[in-house]
């Protein structure tokens, strides 16, 4: 599966220069001229690194980063700041306020792009080798499987994904919209039965295990995984 790069960057010369860069080492490209564009982008994909300049016409790159990382669907995507200022207050300032990498312009697209992989290795590797747990039910996010006191459970993607989220946020209220911004997208017309519906249905297959009684109903609100 190829990598979803969003390159924020109002230099049209730079940013199409990224983006053919990335696209001819086989990455697929979203481009954005400014930090409200991005935040429109961000609506409609999921990228699996951002590149951001920080002088943006609307908004520094630092507030888009403040933006990012308080938003509960993308905060952790890794965020390389390429930017001409390089003094090292400002450098300092980047990696403090969110950025995981600071290059200076005129940078080598060689080293960003093997920044980039870098990253991605990192930020993929931490999801493949981590396992989640609660009370008998075991997840490996890499190898997509979910076993229960050692039996394979077979879930649809949508309700492996719902079970990831509660796994990842036991015994914490989950809101539907929380959810459904989880799991279908932050600009997804979905209505709030959907996922009553898909928590039915995962309660159904965890049901033949009796661990369904673990996901519970907070009436008016939401649900959460809880003993």
């Amino acid at each position: 599966m190829q990598n979803n790069i969003l390159i924020v960057e109002d230099d049209m010369a730079i940013r199409e220069m990224m983006a053919f860069s990335l696209r001819r080492e086989g990455f697929d490209t979203f481009k954005a001229a400014s930090g409200h564009e991005a935040l429109e982008q961000l609506n409609q994909v999921h990228p699996d690194l951002i590149v951001v300049d920080w002088g943006l016409p609307d908004m520094s790159g630092i507030d888009l980063i403040d933006m990012i990382r308080r938003d509960d669907v993308i905060k952790e995507v890794p965020i390389i700041m390429l930017t001409a200022r390089a003094e090292e207050n400002d450098k300092v300032k980047g990696l403090e306020r969110g950025a995981d990498d600071y290059l200076t312009k005129p940078a080598s697209m060689l080293e960003l792009m093997a920044r980039i992989r870098a990253h991605l290795r990192r930020s993929k590797g931490f999801e493949l080798n981590h396992k989640l747990e609660f009370q008998g039910i075991v997840m490996d996010a890499g190898a997509h499987e979910v076993m229960i006191d050692g039996e394979a459970l077979n879930l649809s993607l949508t309700e492996f994904k719902l079970l990831k989220l509660f796994l990842q946020n036991p015994n914490k209220l989950l809101a539907r919209e929380h959810i459904l911004n989880h799991i279908w997208g932050r600009n997804t017309f979905v209505e709030d039965r959907t996922v009553d519906v898909h928590i039915l249905r995962l309660r159904k297959a965890l049901k033949a295990h009796r661990k369904d009684k673990w996901i519970q109903t907070v009436r008016g609100v939401g649900y959460k995984l809880a003993s």
